[in-house]
C-alpha cells in the first residue's frame, strides 16, 4: 500500500476513502467551482479545504459580522462549519452575487435546500473508525509532533495503546500527545499535577472517599494488566483477596 502525506496540509491518504476525498480536492484545485466538504469533527475537512484554496481566507460560519465584512474584499473563501451560520441565506445571497468562489466545511447530517443549490460538488469523509490504515499513520505523526513539543528522543510505548477516534484526528492528537508526556513522568510531577486537579474539586464532608478512585483505580488496572490475575495482585498489594474483590466492585465504573 502507498501512503502519501501532503506536505502543506498533512492530510493522511492511507485508506482508500481518504484518498479518493484527496483526488477529489486535487480536481476542485483545478476548478472554479464551489464545492462543499461534510464529516464528523477531526477527519480532515479544513485541510482539504485549505490544500484547495490554498491563499483564501478561512472563517467560521459563526463569525457572522466578521464573515460579512470579509466577503466585501474577497474573490475565494473557506467557511467551516457552514451549520452554525445564524444566516445562511444572506451569507450565499451575497457568495452569488459577488460571484466568490467558496469551499465550504460542515457536519455529514447537515442539509439546506439553499445551501445544496450553491455547491457544484459534494463529498463526505468517513470517520477515522472507518480508516483505520489512516490511523496507524496519523499515530506516527503525532509521535513526531510530540518529541519536537517536548524536545526528546524519548520512544513512545505502544503497548496496550487503543486510539480514541471519539473526535477522530483531534482526540487522537490529544491522546499521544497527553500519553508521551506521562510516559516518563516523576513522582514529584505526576503529584503535583494530581494536586492542581484537586484544589479547586475539595470542599465537602465526604472528599476522601469522593476522590480515593483516583488512586485505586489507576492502581487495579496496572495491577490487573501487569500480573494477569486478582490472586496475584491481592498478593502484590498486600491486601486480603476479599479486600482486593471490594474494592474492584467499589470502582467498576471505572475499570
Amino acid at each position: 500500500m502507498i501512503v502519501v502525506v501532503v506536505v502543506d496540509t498533512s492530510y493522511i491518504t492511507a485508506s482508500a476513502s481518504s484518498a479518493e476525498a484527496f483526488k477529489t480536492a486535487t480536481l476542485l484545485k483545478t476548478l472554479s467551482v464551489n464545492s462543499l466538504i461534510t464529516g464528523e469533527t477531526g477527519v480532515g475537512k479544513k485541510s482539504l479545504a485549505q490544500y484547495i484554496l490554498p491563499d483564501a481566507p478561512i472563517l467560521d460560519a459563526s463569525n457572522y459580522d466578521e464573515l460579512l465584512t470579509t466577503l466585501e474584499s474577497v474573490n475565494s473563501i473557506i467557511i467551516t462549519n457552514l451549520e452554525n451560520s445564524p444566516n445562511i441565506k444572506k451569507i450565499l445571497d451575497i457568495i452569488t452575487l459577488k460571484n466568490i468562489r467558496v469551499i465550504a466545511t460542515a457536519k455529514s447530517s447537515y442539509y439546506n435546500e439553499v445551501v445544496d443549490s450553491l455547491f457544484s460538488i459534494k463529498f463526505d469523509i468517513p470517520p477515522l473508525s472507518q480508516r483505520l490504515e489512516d490511523v496507524e499513520q496519523l499515530v506516527q505523526k503525532f509521535i513526531k509532533e510530540a518529541s519536537l513539543l517536548f524536545s526528546t528522543n524519548e520512544d513512545f510505548n505502544m503497548k496496550n495503546f487503543k486510539p480514541d477516534l471519539s473526535q477522530n484526528s483531534n482526540s487522537l492528537r490529544r491522546q499521544v500527545m497527553i500519553i508521551y508526556l506521562l510516559q516518563d513522568i516523576n513522582d514529584n510531577e505526576l503529584m503535583e499535577i494530581m494536586q492542581n486537579y484537586l484544589v479547586d474539586k475539595l470542599g465537602s464532608n465526604s472528599d476522601y472517599k469522593n476522590f480515593l478512585h483516583l488512586y485505586e483505580t489507576p492502581l487495579i488496572k496496572a495491577g490487573l494488566d501487569r500480573f494477569k490475575s486478582q490472586l496475584q495482585l491481592s498478593d502484590k498489594l498486600g491486601l486480603n483477596r476479599n479486600t482486593l474483590r471490594k474494592k474492584i466492585a467499589d470502582n467498576k465504573q471505572y475499570l
